[in-house]
């Protein structure tokens, strides 16, 4: 049994894809700080309505979410160095197409793929506050940022962050596509060592535990935070229709 499986392959393989585990960790918050930032953008668009840039918006994330993301990373390792090519031909600019970064192409592939899906998410939390409570706010007399900071911003978190999180993970899995534009990050490893050792299941076995463990720490972490911008139920003694039913109750 030791020569089909051996248990201390898969102890001693953890060390070696730890060291490119930076890489994989790199390319998954990059990608979602940048993919946040524009799915915000990207909701707000489709919110506002805005003319030609809603339409456009709505065919792009119909377009992201409908395709394959390894095929996105084709498309984006080819039409890169393809915009360089023509703005060199048109402008006359000198860009070394040759020395671009792989990891150029992943960041850039990631960070769009996950501001697709993040804008339906943002967009869906930013509906799903009251909008009485809006028009509440604002006959307070709070500027539209004062609102956004306390009513808009913190109710639309709590429904945002069990999706953001889960796309988080998804993205954290979706590195190992990496491989495919050449960037050597925790999977290309295993295939690497698999390949010289020749212990394929032990490897791979090895890759899977560490992406276990890391998708149970982003799970406490998630869970951490919906507790804490979690918004308390006042009850119905703390609304003023149950503190009027509350006082009713002790006269009677």
């Amino acid at each position: 049994m030791g020569k089909i499986f051996d248990i201390n392959a898969v102890f001693t393989s953890i060390p070696s894809l730890l060291k490119v585990l930076p890489v994989s960790l790199q390319i998954t918050f990059i990608s979602m700080i940048v993919g946040l930032v524009l799915g915000l953008i990207l909701a707000i668009i489709r919110m506002k309505k805005i003319p030609v840039l809603s339409q456009i918006v709505t065919v792009f994330i119909s377009f992201i979410r409908g395709t394959p993301m390894i095929v996105q990373l084709y498309l984006t390792y080819n039409g890169i160095p393809l915009l360089l090519r023509f703005i060199n031909e048109q402008y006359g600019t000198n860009y070394n197409i040759n020395h671009l970064p792989a990891m150029l192409f992943v960041l850039v592939t990631f960070a769009i793929n996950e501001s697709a899906y993040n804008s339906e998410t943002i967009r869906a939390a930013l509906q799903s506050v009251n909008k009485g409570q809006i028009e509440a706010a604002e006959s307070l007399g709070m500027t539209y940022l004062q609102v956004l900071r306390r009513v808009i911003l913190p109710e639309a978190l709590v429904v945002a962050i069990p999706p953001l999180g889960n796309a988080l993970i998804g993205l954290l899995k979706g590195t190992s596509l990496a491989f495919v534009a050449g960037v050597i990050e925790m999977t290309a490893q295993g295939k690497i060592i698999s390949g010289s050792t020749f212990r394929f299941f032990e490897v791979y076995l090895a890759l899977a535990l560490i992406y276990w463990v890391l998708t149970i720490i982003i799970e406490q972490v998630l869970r951490y935070l919906e507790k804490r911008f979690s918004i308390p139920d006042p009850g119905p003694a703390n609304t003023i229709r149950g503190r009027w039913f509350s006082l009713g109750k002790r006269e009677i």
